[in-house]
């Protein structure tokens, strides 16, 4: 790598954490009040979300410029990067492939995301008020399910083991025990994000939002 690459990949490090990070666990809690709330917990959720002010500049600034950066720039170091994994066979290589796999699963499964929910609403195809019916028809699809319980772990993967990586190269942790301290601390929070995330998904399949969309689409039809 030349010289030149060390501020992008300081701030590709920082994008990460610092906001795309706190989208990720914004993001947790969201889905997750699908499941402590239902169907009501969920809307309110959504609806608070889009009430703030000056939302659209906000999400263009604070998530898909920095997540358009962060995604093209990984991917270019996912393919540049040589993973080393079978001439060394240590934990933190294997982390590191892993961390370089998950970025280009993560920033594909963004993008397709982003298609399946956001634009469907920009496009008129479902609504804010819909959405918690619409993830119900999408992951009651068992292909769909599978890809998404593939992806919100390799995104929340992707998160947890980059935090570690970023607080060793901006020099928070130093020393080998403070990385060990941390890899712990990251490895919980990879738990604790992914049960969220996974709660959420098992509660778009429930009853609570196969019965909403049934009774919306009879509405329609009437």
């Amino acid at each position: 790598m030349s010289g030149n690459s060390y501020y992008p990949r300081k701030l590709h490090s920082l994008l990460g954490v610092i906001p795309l990070g706190l989208f990720i666990l914004e993001h947790a809690l969201t889905n997750y009040s699908a499941f402590e709330g239902g169907k009501e917990g969920f809307l309110d959720s959504v609806h608070g979300l889009h009430s703030l002010p000056l939302i659209f500049f906000l999400e263009l600034f604070v998530i898909w410029l920095p997540i358009l950066f962060h995604g093209v720039y990984g991917l270019y170091l996912a393919f540049t990067s040589d993973l080393n994994v079978g001439r060394f066979n240590y934990g933190r290589n294997w982390a590191f492939a892993l961390q370089r796999i998950t970025g280009v699963i993560t920033f594909i499964f963004v993008i397709w995301h982003f298609w399946q929910t956001r634009m469907q609403v920009a496009l008129g195809n479902t609504t804010y008020d819909d959405l918690g019916n619409h993830m119900h028809d999408i992951v009651t699809q068992p292909v769909y399910f599978i890809i998404y319980f593939i992806a919100v772990l390799a995104a929340v993967f992707h998160f947890a083991n980059g935090l570690w990586a970023f607080l060793v190269s901006w020099g928070i942790t130093v020393g080998p025990r403070a990385q060990r301290v941390s890899s712990r601390i990251c490895m919980g929070i990879f738990v604790i994000v992914s049960v969220l995330f996974l709660l959420s998904l098992f509660a778009f399949r429930g009853d609570e939002f196969a019965s909403a969309s049934a009774a919306i689409d009879t509405l329609r039809l009437g």
